[in-house]
């Protein structure tokens, strides 16, 4: 059997790994109305479907696939857990308001979480599975900086927003301290690293029809930036603060993702 036929093979195996699990959660989710496990979810299949893919070729593994397979897992344990935290303390989720309660349209949100995770993964799964010798060189060490510091920043930044808003002070306001002074969405610009990081790591080993991995950083920057990340909560907080002189202020000197240099 040739490489490129068992390449897609294990390809359809891991896509196939990403779907049965986000049907298992949306089955418990719709069954029990809830929103508990929907976020969880999201971070604990990148972390089942990057080990699998480390599996599936383990005669082939080399610190180079293992240091991949730490950073995703890394990435998305540390997500996974504080989503988790964040809606067992908020109950639930308000963006699924009016879609839990009609089947077609929350299975709809689970099936597109399911190619997102698959595409945002492509990079990643491609390296794992392949049997080509690699190790770490300067351009690789630097795709991993990159990514280091995406979690750092997505992690800082969450944490930030969790600890102030649960402050009684804090009710009613949006954050504009630490990193949030300087991007209004800190998070999402930490996210966006991760991923350009993840595929900068492997790019030296990513060439012809596998070039296009690239529409992994892709996709999870114009999800994030122009449909479900940065524009939902720029309209809710547009309708909550607009009025507000202080946030009009705010929103001038702030960068949307990246800090203002002027």
């Amino acid at each position: 059997m040739g490489y490129k036929i068992i390449y897609e093979i294990n390809m359809l195996q891991i896509f196939l790994v990403i779907v049965l699990l986000q049907i298992i959660f949306f089955i418990y989710a719709a069954l029990r109305k809830t929103d508990k496990v929907t976020d969880l979810s999201y971070g604990l299949t990148f972390v089942v479907a990057v080990l699998f893919a480390y599996l599936i070729n383990i005669e082939y593994v080399s610190i180079f696939k293992t240091v991949l397979l730490i950073l995703v897992s890394l990435w998305g344990i540390r997500l996974s857990t504080y989503l988790f935290i964040r809606i067992l303390k908020t109950g639930k989720d308000k963006r699924f308001d009016g879609v839990r309660e009609n089947f077609k349209r929350f299975a709809s949100f689970w099936l597109l979480q399911a190619v997102s995770i698959f595409i945002i993964l492509l990079p990643t799964t491609y390296i794992l599975i392949t049997k080509e010798t690699m190790s770490l060189n300067w351009i690789s060490n630097i795709g991993l900086v990159i990514a280091l510091l995406g979690i750092l920043i997505e992690g800082i930044a969450d944490s930030q927003k969790f600890i102030f808003k649960n402050k009684v002070e804090n009710k009613g306001k949006w954050i504009n301290t630490g990193l949030w002074k300087y991007s209004r969405h800190p998070n999402y610009l930490g996210e966006i690293m991760m991923w350009v990081g993840v595929f900068i790591y492997g790019i030296v080993y990513i060439n012809g029809i596998e070039l296009l991995t690239i529409l992994s950083p892709i996709y999870i920057t114009f999800l994030l930036v122009s449909v479900s990340g940065i524009p939902t909560l720029e309209r809710e907080y547009d309708k909550r603060y607009g009025e507000d002189k202080e946030y009009q202020e705010y929103k001038k000197k702030t960068g949307k993702l990246l800090p203002k240099i002027l």
